[in-house]
């Protein structure tokens, strides 16, 4: 496995509640953020089963809509949660680079 394979961040449900972060999306068009922001194709049943998850968890819900395409919102606990993942994947870059020696 080379660098770039294991460099790339591969935690599904929290990519999700990034793309949902920007705004509400449908299930194909949380597959392509993720595609053309973190170079990462998953199949339908990987994203639907962690959208079903994060559901289950109260993190997104559905938007009541008339169309086929069912769209996902991130919830304020999910905005929380993505709040605090954020803040700890910051304090770990932070403490990488400095026991590196990079800042």
């Amino acid at each position: 496995m080379n660098l770039e394979e294991m460099g790339k961040f591969k935690d599904i449900s929290l990519l999700i509640l990034i793309s949902l972060a920007e705004e509400d999306k449908h299930g194909y068009a949380i597959m392509e953020d993720l595609k053309s922001n973190f170079s990462i194709e998953l199949g339908a049943g990987t994203l639907y089963g962690a959208i079903s998850r994060l559901e289950k968890n109260n993190l997104i819900k559905p938007v009541i809509t008339e169309d086929r395409k069912i769209p996902y919102t991130i919830t304020e606990e999910g905005k929380k949660l993505l709040s605090f993942q954020l803040e700890n994947i910051n304090k770990i870059i932070s403490t990488g680079k400095s026991r590196l020696r990079l800042t």
